[in-house]
């Protein structure tokens, strides 16, 4: 049984479109969690075919500007509006995945807050965790590295 709600947002979204919020389902698939590792934020959107395609950010390079959840969310978000190639992206089964809330443009919805932290608890990631289920978009300042 699929966890990914009938409103789950159709075809890829334009600029400020909605998008759905994804957790990985306890029990996924091994190869899926290798793929998308642990504490990833995953948007996403259904196709057709009743297959799901996933942009996601693990902040595999340790940025401190995506140490936080939501952060992560937005830059997958922007991945996804834009097209843009990426290898952190994926077309798989609804059955991997379960719903949790939205994102466009304005911010973040999260209407199953448990089962974020549950996915973040699974992956050492709680300190990551939004304070509340509404998170408005922010604009992040970038860190300019001086080397001296």
């Amino acid at each position: 049984m699929s966890l990914i709600g009938q409103d789950i947002p159709m075809e890829r979204p334009d600029t400020d479109g909605r998008a759905a919020l994804l957790v990985p389902v306890t029990g996924v698939k091994e190869d899926v969690l290798m793929t998308i590792r642990k504490g990833a934020a995953i948007v996403g959107f259904a196709n057709h075919d009743r297959t799901v395609t996933v942009y996601f950010e693990s902040n595999r390079f340790d940025d401190p500007v995506l140490a936080k959840w939501e952060h992560k969310a937005r830059k997958a978000y922007d991945r996804l509006v834009e097209n843009a190639p990426t290898v952190s992206k994926l077309t798989t089964s609804q059955t991997n995945f379960e719903q949790i809330g939205y994102i466009n443009g304005k911010g973040i919805t999260i209407r199953r807050m448990d089962s974020l932290k549950r996915w973040l608890e699974y992956s050492d990631a709680m300190a990551s965790c939004p304070e509340t289920e509404i998170v408005p978009r922010t604009v992040i300042a970038k860190v300019d590295v001086v080397k001296a």
